[in-house]
C-alpha cells in the first residue's frame, strides 16, 4: 500500500524555493543526493530551481511524468487547495510538512479537518501535517528537511516530534547507529503509529521498531496490531505525557489526548510493547536489539577487570529481576588456567586490572560456553596499562560471533574513546554506565519472554445482557451516576453474588428491615451525591439490636447533613454483616484511547491512600486476570500469610472476568466499581457488597 511512499520514482516538492534557509529548499536538496529520483519542484513564481525545471502547478506536470510523491510545504491555508490538486492529478501519496493545524488552534483544526475530507475523497495517503518527513534508507530517499540523511540499518523509527527526529538523527550519525526507515508523524491526520506497525512488520529491512509517542489514534486496534507484530520484531516505544504537567504540553504540542499513564502500561504489557522511560533508554534498547540475539533465561555472566564495576553491575541486575549465573565447575577450571591466581573465578569474573586482549578473550570463550550463562556484560576500566583497543578489537569479534547477547560497558571518558570507536565500527553499542547495559540485557530478556508469550482469547462470559440492558435503558438523567443496592441487579445478570440487602426511606423501616434480615446488620446511607460513605460519617457497623439500628440512623444522619447538607438523601441500605473475608476492589474507568481500563486491588477505604493497584484494558484474559490479581504488592495478604488461609482468588478471577464481560458490552458506562468485594477463605467464593458506576446517557 506504502511501497510509492518510501521507494517513489518520482517526487514533487510543492513549496519549492530557491532561497537558502527556506524549507523547501532544504527538501529539495535532500531529495537530490538521490541521483535515481526524478524531481519535479513545484512553484507559480519560477521556472527552474537548481536546475530542475519547476512547474506552476502540479496539474501542469505531463500525465507521461506520473508523481507517486508529493510534498507539501506552503502555508496551511493554501494546503487543503494543493491536497485538492495532488488527488485531481492522480497522486496517492502526500507528505504535509507544513504547520498550522490542530497543534495551532480552530482554524488549524479547521484545515486539518478539510485535509482529511480531501485524502477520503481521493484515497491519498498522507503523512502530517506538521511534520519532518520520512527517510528510507534501502530506496535512498530523504523527503525531509533534516540536516543529514541516515546510515543504513535495521531499525525502524517514527516520531511524533520531529525535534525528536532530528536529535536522534544527530546522536545516529556521531557514533554510526543505522535505520531502515525515519517517519516524522506529525499530528497523524490520516496515517498513524498503527499503519505504520504493519509496515514495518512486513518490511525485510527492518529488525527493531522504535518510536517516540504522545498518543495513540486508535488504542484498541494498536494492541491488536502490536501484540501480533511484537512476535515477530520488537517494539521500543518512549511516551511522554506521563504526568499531568507533561499531558498539557503534549495538547499544546500536538493536539493529541494523552490517555491516562495506567492505561498506556497496561495496553503497552498487553500488546508486547517494551516501554522506554527516556529517549535515551529507548535508544539503547534498540541498539541492543539491532545487533545482539535473544538470551533464552535471565542468567548473566559479568566480566571485568574492576572489582568495584562489577559488584555495582551485580547490583543492577539483582534490582532488574536478572540473575548471576552459577558456573558449571568445569566453566571455574578452564578460568583457572589462564586467569591470575588472584582472579574471581566466580560470577562475576575478575580478570584484574592490567588484564590484557587475551585474558579477556579466554575469559569470555569459556564463560561463552556454559550452559547456565545466558547473557553476558564485558566492563573494562581503563587502568593505565589496560590495551582499550586491544581488547574491544577481541570482545567485537566475540559478539559478532555469538549466540548469546554481549553488551559491553567501557568505563570513562577520552581513555576509552578508542576501544568506544572501534565498537561503533562494528556497529556494537557501549553502555556508558553499568546500569544502561543491564537495562538493555534486560530489556533483551523481557522480549524474548514476550516473543514466546501467547495471549490467547478473552473468555466469553454467559450473562443476561437483555436484561442488563434493560436496566441501563430505564436510567433517568437524575440517576447517572449509580449506587448501592439499585444497581446491584446489573451484577446479577452476570452472574457476580451479591450480598442480601434492602433498602429503608425512614427509620421505622430500617428497624423493621434490620429484623426481617436478622442480624448483625451494615448500614449505609444512600445518596446520589455521596460517592465515598465514610468520608462523611455515612456508614455504620455490626449492628447487633434495633436500639444499634436507631441510634445508628440518627448519627448517621446528623453526620452527613454536617459534612454535606445539602446533599440529596433518599434512605439507607441495609445488608447482612459478612466477617471472615479480605476486602478488595474491582474497578473501570473508561479510557479515551484504549476504552475499558481494568483495575484491582485491597478494597475498603484504605484504596485511595495505599495505591497499589493493577490495570489491564478489558476485554482480558483469564491468565491477565490471574496477573492483575498476583501482581499486586499485598498479594501475599491475600494468598495467605503466617498461618492465615488463602483468600478465594479464583472467585475473585472469574469476577475480574465477568466484570471485564460487563463494561466492554456496554460502552455507556464510562465508570464502575465494586468496592468492596468480600472474598471469603479458599473454597468459600465472593460476595459484592457496594457497587457504584457512572453511565453516559447520550450514547
Amino acid at each position: 500500500m506504502l511501497e510509492k511512499m518510501f521507494n517513489p520514482d518520482s517526487v514533487a516538492v510543492i513549496g519549492a524555493s530557491r532561497k537558502e534557509g527556506k524549507v523547501g529548499r532544504a527538501v529539495l536538496e535532500n531529495l537530490m543526493q538521490n541521483s535515481k529520483l526524478t524531481i519535479i519542484p513545484i512553484n507559480p513564481n519560477v521556472d527552474e530551481i537548481l536546475g530542475l525545471p519547476c512547474y506552476h502547478n502540479i496539474l501542469d506536470v505531463p500525465a507521461e511524468t506520473k508523481v507517486d510523491l508529493a510534498i507539501v510545504v506552503v502555508p496551511a491555508k493554501f494546503v487543503p487547495g494543493s491536497i485538492d490538486e495532488c488527488g485531481r492529478a492522480g497522486v496517492g501519496n502526500v507528505i504535509v510538512i507544513s504547520a498550522g493545524f490542530k497543534e495551532a488552534g480552530i482554524e488549524g483544526a479547521r484545515l486539518e479537518r478539510e485535509c482529511i475530507a480531501l485524502c477520503e475523497k481521493y484515497g491519498i495517503n498522507l503523512i502530517g501535517p506538521n511534520c519532518l518527513g520520512i527517510i528510507d534508507t534501502a530506496s535512498g530517499l530523504n523527503a525531509s528537511f533534516a540536516a543529514n540523511m541516515a546510515y543504513e540499518g535495521n531499525i525502524a523509527m517514527m516520531s511524533q516530534s520531529g525535534a525528536i527526529c532530528t536529535v536522534t538523527l544527530d546522536w545516529a550519525e556521531r557514533i554510526g547507529v543505522g535505520f531502515s526507515k525515519f517517519i516524522s508523524l506529525g499530528n497523524k491526520a490520516v496515517l498513524a503509529e498503527n499503519d505504520f506497525l504493519q509496515l514495518f512488520e512486513t518490511d525485510s529491512t527492518t529488525a527493531v521498531i522504535a518510536a517516540y509517542l504522545e498518543g495513540v489514534k486508535d488504542g484498541p486496534e494498536f494492541i491488536k496490531i502490536a501484540e501480533r507484530v511484537s512476535r515477530s520484531k520488537p517494539i521500543v516505544i518512549v511516551k511522554s505525557g506521563r504526568t499531568s504537567v507533561g499531558s498539557k504540553a503534549v495538547s499544546s504540542h500536538t493536539g493529541t489526548l494523552a490517555g491516562s499513564d495506567a492505561a498506556y502500561n497496561a495496553a503497552f504489557k498487553q500488546g508486547g510493547v517494551l516501554r522506554a522511560d527516556s529517549l535515551e533508554e529507548m535508544l539503547d534498547y534498540s541498539r541492543a536489539f539491532s545487533v545482539c540475539p535473544l538470551p533464552e533465561g535471565r542468567n548473566i555472566a559479568i566480566i571485568t577487570n574492576a572489582g568495584g564495576l562489577g559488584i555495582l553491575t551485580a547490583d543492577a541486575c539483582y534490582n532488574s529481576g536478572l540473575s548471576i549465573a552459577s558456573f558449571e565447575e568445569k566453566t571455574v577450571e578452564r578460568l583457572r588456567e589462564k586467569l591470575p591466581p588472584a582472579s574471581n573465578f566466580y560470577d562475576p569474573v575478575d580478570v584484574l586490572g592490567d588484564a590484557g586482549a587475551d585474558l579477556y578473550e579466554h575469559a569470555l570463550d569459556v564463560v561463552m560456553d556454559d550452559i547456565n550463562v545466558n547473557g553476558i556484560i564485558v566492563l573494562v576500566s581503563p587502568q593505565s596499562m589496560t590495551d582499550v583497543p586491544g581488547i574491544a578489537e577481541k570482545v567485537a569479534a566475540k559478539i559478532k560471533d555469538s549466540k548469546k547477547p554481549i553488551l559491553c560497558n567501557f568505563a570513562g571518558g577520552s581513555r576509552i574513546a578508542a576501544g568506544e570507536e572501534i565498537l561503533n565500527k562494528y556497529g556494537i553499542p557501549n553502555y556508558s554506565s553499568a546500569e544502561r547495559a543491564v537495562a538493555s540485557m534486560n530489556a533483551l530478556c523481557n522480549y524474548y519472554t514476550i516473543r514466546n508469550h501467547k495471549r490467547g482469547e478473552p473468555a466469553e462470559i454467559k450473562a443476561d445482557k437483555e436484561y442488563a440492558q434493560s436496566f441501563i435503558d430505564s436510567a433517568s438523567e437524575n440517576k447517572r451516576r449509580m449506587h448501592g443496592l439499585e444497581s446491584m441487579d446489573i451484577l446479577k445478570a452476570y452472574d457476580i453474588p451479591v450480598v442480601d440487602a434492602r433498602i429503608a426511606k425512614t427509620l421505622p423501616d430500617a428497624v423493621k428491615a434490620a429484623e426481617d434480615m436478622g442480624y448483625p446488620i451494615v448500614m449505609k446511607i444512600l445518596s446520589p451525591d455521596i460517592s465515598h460513605k465514610s468520608d462523611v460519617g455515612g456508614i455504620r457497623l455490626n449492628l447487633k439490636h434495633a436500639d444499634d439500628v436507631e441510634r445508628a440512623y440518627n448519627s448517621m444522619m446528623s453526620d452527613v447533613r454536617h459534612y454535606m447538607p445539602d446533599a440529596t438523601i433518599t434512605g439507607v441500605q441495609l445488608q447482612k454483616m459478612i466477617s471472615g473475608g479480605k476486602e478488595v476492589i474491582i474497578g473501570m474507568d473508561r479510557d479515551p484511547q484504549f476504552g475499558p481500563l481494568l483495575m484491582f486491588g485491597l478494597g475498603g477505604t484504605y484504596v485511595e491512600f495505599l495505591k497499589d493497584v493493577s490495570f489491564a484494558v478489558a476485554p482480558i484474559t483469564e491468565a491477565e486476570a490471574k496477573h492483575m490479581v498476583s501482581s499486586i504488592k499485598t498479594y501475599p495478604l491475600i494468598a495467605g500469610v503466617r498461618g492465615e488461609a488463602a483468600s478465594d482468588i479464583d472467585s475473585i478471577v472469574k469476577t475480574l472476568l465477568k466484570v471485564s464481560q460487563l463494561v466492554t458490552d456496554f460502552p455507556e458506562i464510562l465508570e464502575f466499581e465494586i468496592n468492596p468485594l468480600m472474598v471469603m477463605p479458599e473454597g468459600q467464593g465472593c460476595v459484592a457488597m457496594d457497587i457504584r458506576f457512572t453511565l453516559n446517557l447520550n450514547e
